[in-house]
C-alpha cells in the first residue's frame, strides 16, 4: 500500500504508475528485448533481424525522449528552487521544500526502474549466450 505521505505529494501523478508511464515502460521493455533477439532472428532470417533492430531501436527513441523530459521536468524543479544548495549548505528548509524532496524520493521509488534493470541484465545474459551457441558453437 502506498505511504499517505506520497498521495499528497505534487509528483503523486508520476508515483502512481500512471497510464502513460506504463505505456513508455512497456515500449521500453519491448525495446530490449527486440535489441537482444536481433542476432538470434539475423541466424533464422536477415530480414526478422532487421525488423527487431528497427523496432528496439526505435522502442529506445521513444522511451529515452520519455525519461529525458521527465528527468528534465525534475532537475528543472530543483534548480529553480535551489534545492541542492540549501541541502548542502545545510540551510533551513521551508515546508515546500521539504515537499519537493518529498515529492522526488516519491518518484523515485517506482518498481518499474528495477524491474526494467533486472530484464535488461536477464536479457543481455541470454542473448550473450545464445549468440555465442549460434556464433561459435553451430
Amino acid at each position: 500500500m502506498k505511504d499517505r505521505t506520497c498521495i499528497n505529494c505534487s509528483e503523486f501523478k508520476r508515483c502512481r504508475e500512471n497510464s502513460a508511464s506504463w505505456l513508455f515502460f512497456i515500449i521500453g521493455m519491448i525495446a530490449t528485448i527486440a535489441v537482444r533477439v536481433v542476432t538470434v532472428l539475423s541466424h533464422l532470417n536477415p530480414v526478422y533481424g532487421q525488423m527487431a533492430w528497427y523496432i528496439g531501436v526505435s522502442g529506445f527513441f521513444v522511451f529515452f525522449i520519455y525519461k529525458f523530459r521527465i528527468e528534465r521536468q525534475r532537475y528543472r524543479l530543483i534548480l529553480n528552487s535551489k534545492l541542492m544548495e540549501k541541502v548542502s549548505q545545510g540551510k533551513a528548509l521551508a515546508a515546500e521544500d521539504r515537499e519537493m524532496i518529498s515529492s522526488i524520493l516519491c518518484a523515485l521509488s517506482s518498481n518499474k526502474d528495477r524491474i526494467n534493470y533486472l530484464l535488461i541484465f536477464v536479457s543481455s545474459a541470454l542473448a550473450i549466450i545464445v549468440a555465442l551457441y549460434l556464433d561459435l558453437l553451430k
